[in-house]
């Protein structure tokens, strides 16, 4: 059985989607802000974090970007359906993926399955190394990227960016390719998931990441990992 943590400060929203989830097959622990979830989550392994942004304590995205820095867990945030900036900040501070209010618990239902079988793909996937330009080392294996010799520190998502270009060298793959084999899902995707994500994963394996050399950007069309 899945454990979630789930950190809203709405009592209504938290009880009834936790409620939901639970009838899903899902061990649901909650929390009402910040400092209670980081609390929570320094004292229990959970398999995926569901986050509001608008905390009344910490914001969400300091908790976001807690989790993040010690822990790849999968993150999904919750936003009001107008906050694009707050979208878009959120995916920058490590989400994985999001949710608008008010929200549909089917819809919850299905990103949380879709995020956490890609996690179960990437924990099966066959020992493999690539080598990506001049000093980047991929090792599906272990499930990590070494930059110099150095590990890099990369989210479960991120990661699986990684691989799918490295499986395509030298191919542009638009943002609905991109969408459906590391997010899982078509129709219910968003493009600047893709786009947020790949900032993210420029400046962590970029020496420069506002002038790429690694995944360059084909305008209108996507992205290419140089081959």
């Amino acid at each position: 059985m899945y454990t979630l943590l789930f950190i809203e400060d709405d009592d209504q929203i938290r009880l009834a989607l936790s409620l939901a989830l639970e009838d899903e097959g899902y061990k649901v622990a909650q929390a009402e802000n910040g400092a209670a979830g980081l609390l929570a989550f320094g004292e229990e392994d959970f398999d995926l974090v569901l986050l509001d942004l608008r905390l009344p304590d910490l914001s969400g995205f300091e908790v976001c970007r807690a989790i993040r820095s010690r822990s790849i867990v999968p993150i999904i945030m919750v936003t009001a359906q107008t906050d694009t900036h707050d979208l878009v900040a959120g995916l920058e501070a490590g989400a994985d993926d999001y949710v608008t209010k008010p929200i549909v618990a089917k819809e919850l239902a299905a990103r949380i399955r879709a995020l956490l079988r890609r996690v179960q793909l990437h924990e099966h996937v066959q020992p493999r190394s690539v080598r990506i330009g001049p000093d980047l080392e991929l090792r599906r294996e272990q499930g990590i990227v070494l930059k110099g010799g150095k590990e890099l520190s990369l989210t479960k998502t991120e990661f699986r960016l990684l691989c799918e270009f490295a499986d395509h060298p030298g191919s542009v793959l638009s943002r609905d390719q991109l969408l459906e084999r590391v997010w899982g899902y078509e129709y219910l995707g968003d493009s600047r998931l893709v786009d947020a994500h790949v900032r993210r994963l420029r400046v962590k394996i970029e020496q420069h990441p506002d002038e790429p050399t690694i995944i360059l950007t084909v305008r209108g069309l996507g992205y290419r990992l140089v081959g």
